[in-house]
């Protein structure tokens, strides 16, 4: 189902380029449907490389889901104080990305969603988690479906395909290099309402999109107010090689597609400025952002684009 027929911002993946054979791979997980755009010659290679991605995506749900009794959160979750236990490195990953996202966002951004991320303490050299008090909640859901994505793309760089399109249900898109002839990965980023549509060509981006139809399903955590915003999509850039802007950014590095689900999440939330301040910060990041009507009506004027001016 896409965004626009579910009421959901989202990303969808355009039409398959005329003339050009790109073969499309799809798989529950995360209670939604994960799907690989590859533009290949070899079919069969293709379906292999893409069901040891999705291989993976379950492996990550198995490790990452509050839904999961056995897995890594679950086992965070019911922590009291002064306990501890051992992780996957693809759980300390997630959860350092995401203290990370935390602090760049002024706490919008909050996988614990208001019980205290301050009170866990990750030790990195041992992935172990420990639990400074108890009654800490974390919910990896505004991240991992992100999280995922990045670490499908890398899978599939290992089998040497590069020119593919991935997505975790409509909401977080990474587009590697285009088909061949073409300059990007065509999407159009859909409003709650289905009405405002923005068309993009993505190569070498990350995408994510957060919204509500009424604003009512997405709570700040710092006050327990709802979103300000109906809808918020982030691009980010994919960066052709290794370095880049330290501090937060360095993490776009890897996650691009965990940070831009992040980003639109805490772009829901954030005020104007907060949102236009931090696109000047990152390098290549980028925001549409679509407010609550103001008492006068939602028009396609409403919408604004944030983005670090150039040169």
């Amino acid at each position: 189902m896409r965004p626009e027929e579910r009421g959901a911002a989202g990303v969808v993946p355009g039409d398959t380029p005329a003339g050009i054979e790109v073969h499309r791979f799809g798989h529950e997980a995360m209670a939604t449907v994960f799907e690989v755009f590859s533009a290949h010659d070899d079919r069969g290679y293709a379906s292999q490389a893409a069901l040891a991605a999705f291989d993976l995506v379950d492996r990550l749900e198995r490790e990452l889901s509050r839904f999961r009794d056995s897995s890594d959160v679950s086992r965070i979750n019911a922590l009291a104080a002064g306990q501890e236990t051992r992780v996957t490195p693809e759980t300390m990953e997630c959860l350092e990305i995401a203290r990370r996202m935390h602090r760049l966002t002024g706490g919008a951004f909050d996988i614990s969603l208001g019980t205290g991320l301050e009170q866990i303490e990750l030790v990195t050299d041992g992935f172990l988690v420990r639990a400074r008090a108890d009654g800490v909640r974390l919910d990896l859901g505004g991240i991992g479906k992100g999280y995922a994505v990045d670490r499908m793309a890398e899978l599939l760089d290992e089998w040497e395909i590069p020119r593919v399109l991935l997505h975790g249900g409509f909401s977080s898109v990474l587009a590697r290099e285009p088909p061949p002839g073409r300059g990007g990965w065509p999407l159009t980023l859909t409003a709650p309402d289905g009405g405002e549509r923005i068309r993009v060509s993505a190569r070498r981006q990350a995408l994510s999109a957060s919204g509500t139809q009424k604003g009512a399903h997405i709570v700040d955590p710092r006050t327990g107010q709802p979103a300000r915003h109906r809808a918020a999509w982030v691009a980010l850039p994919c960066p052709e090689t290794p370095g880049g802007a330290p501090g937060a950014w360095i993490d776009v590095l890897r996650s691009p597609a965990a940070v831009a689900e992040a980003l639109s999440t805490a772009f829901m939330l954030l005020p104007m400025p907060e949102i236009g301040a931090l696109c000047r910060r990152g390098p290549g990041l980028e925001a549409w952002v679509f407010p609550e009507p103001t008492g006068s009506g939602a028009s396609g004027a409403d919408l604004v684009h944030l983005a670090r001016r150039r040169p």
